[in-house]
């Protein structure tokens, strides 16, 4: 954390003077969500925090393993609904409508960027919000989604779960053997799928060729709150660096990428990025 003000003035001269006069693109992670009560993934040193989450090969290979995804998705999605975009998306707002930067990809599923008006938001990892199924390729609104799955399943109405990263929770097997899954509202197929890639799971082409887009169009790469671990960001800072481009990053802990990065700052996003706005 920024523990004085002579740090914070320290960070905020490195961070001005490194994207003083270029356009930088902006990647985030989960590291900027956390402060809006969305649990990352990783701790300081880059080691997954808990269990290993759902990978897609098991999500779609029995009706047991959706199940109990959803069971456990039923429970985490409220909090994920409900969250607001903290002081670091709405900094970034604000320079991204003042043309400060030329864009913005995020890891992160949780609409919080929109929320705090941008635009043009590169999803590499979908969206939350959506649900996709897999049988008739329909995407519909998670609000409704979710309201099928709580008048389908009153006995999960009282059950308390600890909340886990991107809308999971974690829960008691009992309740999940009774879950009623949901079911598409066009085709009645019980094949229904967060719109979000899964661990195991690859990139859309089309947001993978945005996304690289973005990097070949900015002067820089600005990276906030990722370790970098997921390949599909580490790729767009190896690229970066491989048009001979800055890569500069604010992340509390290692990355992928530390030794990519021409500048790394250790403090927090939601209190360094107002500053920079200010200062810029």
């Amino acid at each position: 954390m920024l523990d004085t003000l002579e740090h914070q003035e320290d960070h905020l001269d490195t961070l001005h003077r490194a994207m003083a006069g270029r356009r930088f693109v902006v990647l985030t992670g989960a590291g900027i969500s956390t402060s809006s009560g969305i649990p990352d993934y990783r701790d300081s040193e880059g080691v997954r925090r808990g269990k290993a989450p759902m990978m897609y090969q098991e999500f779609l290979a029995t009706p047991e393993a959706r199940r109990r995804y959803w069971a456990r998705a039923m429970l985490g999605w409220p909090k994920v609904r409900i969250a607001q975009p903290n002081k670091a998306h709405r900094a970034l707002a604000t320079l991204q409508q003042r043309e400060q930067i030329s864009g913005l990809i995020t890891q992160n599923v949780d609409t919080l960027h929109d929320q705090a008006g941008s635009h043009d938001v590169i999803e590499l990892h979908g969206s939350l919000h959506r649900v996709l199924c897999l049988d008739c390729q329909l995407r519909s609104a998670r609000d409704g989604i979710q309201r099928q799955m709580e008048v389908d399943n009153p006995h999960m109405a009282q059950v308390h779960a600890v909340q886990a990263p991107d809308g999971d929770s974690l829960l008691d097997t009992a309740f999940e053997q009774r879950f009623q899954m949901p079911r598409c509202p066009h085709c009645n197929g019980e094949r229904l799928k967060p719109d979000v890639v899964f661990f195991g799971e690859n990139v859309a082409p089309a947001t993978a060729l945005k996304a690289m887009t973005a990097i070949d169009h900015a002067e820089g790469l600005l990276v906030v709150g990722s370790s970098l671990m997921a390949y599909s960001a580490f790729r767009l800072c190896k690229a970066m660096v491989e048009q001979g481009k800055p890569v500069i990053a604010i992340n509390l802990g290692k990355t992928r990428g530390d030794e990519l990065l021409q500048v790394k700052i250790q403090a927090s996003c939601e209190q360094l990025l107002p500053l920079l706005v200010e200062r810029m």
